[in-house]
C-alpha cells in the first residue's frame, strides 16, 4: 500500500521541526507531490506536518498518470517504459504504477527519477478549498482517504 502526500501551504513561520519533516519528505514547495510506503514511520511523519499537507491512498490510475506526465528524470527528461524497463523489473510503467500501489516497488528503484512530481495548483472553482482547515470541515488539509485521486487529477 502507498500514500500520495501533496503539499497545500507554504512554511512561512513554520516550527523549525515540521519543516524538516516536510523536507525528509521531499515536500519543499507548495504543490509538489510524492508517493510514500504506508509505513508507522511515515504516518508518524504524516500527523506531525498535518496542518501543511494532504494526503490519501495510492489509486494505480493516479500513479500512473502521475508516472508518465509528471515523472521527470534529472536534466527534466519524461520518464519513459524504456527507462523504466531498463531499471526495474516491470515491462512499463503501467505495471510500475501496480508495482508501487501494492507495496512492491518504489519510485527511488530507478536511479535517476526525480521522487517530486511538480503539480499544478487545483484547477476548477474549488481550487484547493481552504487552505487554513481540515478536510472533514470543507478545507484542503489532513488525510483525504480515496478523494485524494479527484485532487491529483485536478492537479497534473
Amino acid at each position: 500500500m502507498s500514500i500520495i502526500v501533496v503539499r497545500a501551504r507554504s512554511d512561512v513561520k513554520v516550527e523549525r521541526s515540521i519543516r524538516e519533516t516536510m523536507g525528509h519528505m521531499n515536500l519543499t514547495r507548495v504543490n509538489h507531490a510524492v508517493i510514500i510506503p504506508d509505513n508507522p514511520q511515515y504516518r508518524g511523519m504524516l500527523q506531525k506536518a498535518k496542518d501543511y499537507i494532504t494526503w490519501g491512498a495510492a489509486d494505480i490510475a493516479i500513479v500512473e498518470q502521475m508516472l508518465s506526465e509528471r515523472g521527470r528524470m534529472i536534466g527534466n527528461a519524461p520518464l519513459t517504459d524504456a527507462i523504466v524497463a531498463e531499471n526495474t523489473d516491470c515491462k512499463n510503467i503501467a505495471e510500475f504504477a501496480k508495482a508501487i500501489v501494492a507495496g512492491e516497488a518504489q519510485v527511488k528503484d530507478i536511479p535517476d527519477l526525480k521522487r517530486v512530481f511538480r503539480l499544478h495548483p487545483p484547477r476548477g472553482t474549488k481550487g484547493w478549498g481552504g487552505i487554513k482547515r481540515s478536510y472533514v470541515v470543507g478545507g484542503a488539509l489532513g488525510s483525504r482517504g480515496d478523494e485524494i485521486g479527484a485532487l491529483v487529477e485536478r492537479m497534473i
